[in-house]
């Protein structure tokens, strides 16, 4: 659909610039156009940016899956560099902000800002101080090739200003945005998930929520006061997947599922030990366990790997049948469920933390159930057969059980700990690093690793900025760590 759009301009141009007298404008390739609709950009941004943050990498991080073939580095920590391709797709990125300045539309305006603020919120969390201010201008100014590094604090100050900026240009929008995918072009959906998103930015920074610059509670307190936010799980920001080339659901026909890829027994545990039907979706039963002739919903008939224990040790009780694997659904198929970005569920999770933390006033019980509630009604929705486990019924049974229930939580760090715990229980391939980020900022949930090993605070920064940007990047870890190193166990300005 996009190519064909994308030719029919092209021709246009073509017939256009062959009327003109002016043999310069006719030495124009009509097949390398300069200039284009943003929409014919939107469409593409928002895939990558969907894609981006999935993945099994991070289940592993985060205790959801372990390997049984070899050493999975992020399953014991010991990864060690990332990279700086997010700025490639920031480039996209920038050119859909230049064409819709071209075109005087400050929709395409907004929604650059959000994406900029969502891959530069990833990548500061990432690696620390990076590119941001000077980033992505060398395409018209050759002496930012070699951009400088901005503080994490700056980096932080900037996306908070980008997104204040995008959802009051939305304000005053009266148009259907051509080109979006997520939201069918509702302006009003997308000014709420960037104010949700603005409530995730600030609330991530609640180890900063003193510094008075950014003025991180106040600011969290006055969007919940005046922005319009995402109302119910039908304005989730998320990518629906069709069983069509090129949009299909991106573990569909994955190979990866079928080897040395089974469950975390901790993560297995924590749902066993709430009694959560979230179980039966996420995997499936052991071999045992099923040759038994267990039902589906017999919680004792899933159990997974130590995510601590040596990766072969683990295999000899995989191949006893003793271990579940992901639920077939996830590479079987091709639409099993959609990508969310930021979705209610989470949403009612970070107000009922505000609650907790006093940023706001209200009732975090009820945020937190509707929390659950979503997470729920989810998979009610697309979870195809296991709907009778997660109905709305279901939910409320869930969240009467005295391991679910918030009004016996006593004192805030255990009401903290039951919305972190549910926050991380709807995260199965749905929230990337998301979890990993939460466990780095309040310690839930805790996360098992073997003995003597520390979970790092970030990623080394990218071999090619030493290779082509090395004083820039020197900097930036000197300005960081003093004499400290490049290594992953630095924490950065957002966690100290």
């Amino acid at each position: 659909m996009i190519k064909n759009i994308f030719y029919s301009l092209c021709v246009i141009t073509a017939l256009v610039l062959c009327s003109c007298n002016d043999f310069g404008d006719m030495n124009v390739d009509p097949n390398n156009a300069s200039t284009t609709h943003p929409r014919l950009l939107l469409t593409k941004i928002e895939w990558d940016a969907f894609m981006e943050f999935g993945g099994t990498g991070p289940l592993y991080a985060n205790k959801m899956l372990v390997q049984t073939d070899g050493e999975n580095a992020n399953q014991y920590y010991k990864w060690d560099r990332s990279s700086f391709d997010p700025y490639g797709s920031l480039r996209n990125v920038s050119k859909m902000a230049e064409e819709a300045v071209r075109i005087n539309d400050n929709t395409y305006v907004a929604l650059s800002k959000f994406f900029r603020a969502y891959y530069f919120y990833n990548l500061t969390l990432t690696f620390g101080d990076i590119p941001y201010s000077n980033a992505l201008l060398a395409e018209k100014d050759l002496s930012m090739t070699n951009p400088a590094y901005d503080s994490q604090k700056a980096v932080f100050a900037g996306i908070l200003k980008e997104l204040s900026e995008a959802s009051d240009l939305l304000k005053s929008a009266n148009t259907i945005i051509a080109g979006d995918v997520i939201y069918g072009g509702n302006v009003a959906k997308w000014q709420k998930v960037i104010n949700a998103f603005r409530l995730k930015v600030l609330l991530t920074l609640s180890k900063r929520s003193g510094e008075a610059d950014l003025a991180v509670v106040s600011s969290f307190a006055a969007i919940v006061d005046k922005e319009p936010l995402l109302a119910s799980e039908s304005d989730n920001a998320q990518l629906v997947f069709l069983n069509q080339e090129g949009n299909r659901y991106p573990e569909f026909n994955s190979s990866g599922f079928g080897s040395g890829m089974y469950m975390d027994s901790t993560f297995i545990k924590r749902l066993q030990d709430r009694e959560d039907p979230r179980l039966f979706i996420y995997c499936t039963q052991t071999k045992l366990g099923k040759e038994a002739g267990k039902a589906i919903n017999d919680f004792s008939s899933y159990e997974g790997g130590d995510p601590a224990a040596p990766y072969a040790q683990v295999n000899l009780k995989a191949a006893a049948g003793k271990t579940s694997k992901v639920n077939d659904r996830y590479h079987k198929d091709p639409t099993v469920e959609p990508r969310v970005l930021l979705g209610f569920a989470e949403q009612q999770f970070i107000l009922a933390e505000a609650v907790v933390r006093g940023w706001i006033s209200g009732d975090a019980k009820t945020f937190y159930e509707q929390g659950v509630k979503a997470s729920f009604k989810f998979y009610e929705t697309y979870a195809k057969g296991y709907e009778q486990y997660v109905s709305e019924q279901a939910a409320s049974a869930y969240l009467k059980k005295p391991i679910n229930d918030f009004s016996q939580a006593a004192s805030n760090d255990e009401k903290l700990e039951l919305i972190m715990m549910q926050k991380y229980l709807r995260s199965f391939f749905q929230s990337g690093w998301t979890p990993f980020f939460d466990h780095l900022r309040t310690g839930y949930p805790s996360f098992r690793r073997p003995a003597g090993v520390s979970i790092p605070f970030r990623w080394i920064y990218p071999q090619s900025e030493y290779n082509y940007n090395g004083a820039n990047v020197t900097e930036a870890i000197k300005r960081q760590f003093g004499e400290g190193k490049d290594l992953i166990n630095q924490a950065t300005w957002w966690i100290k």
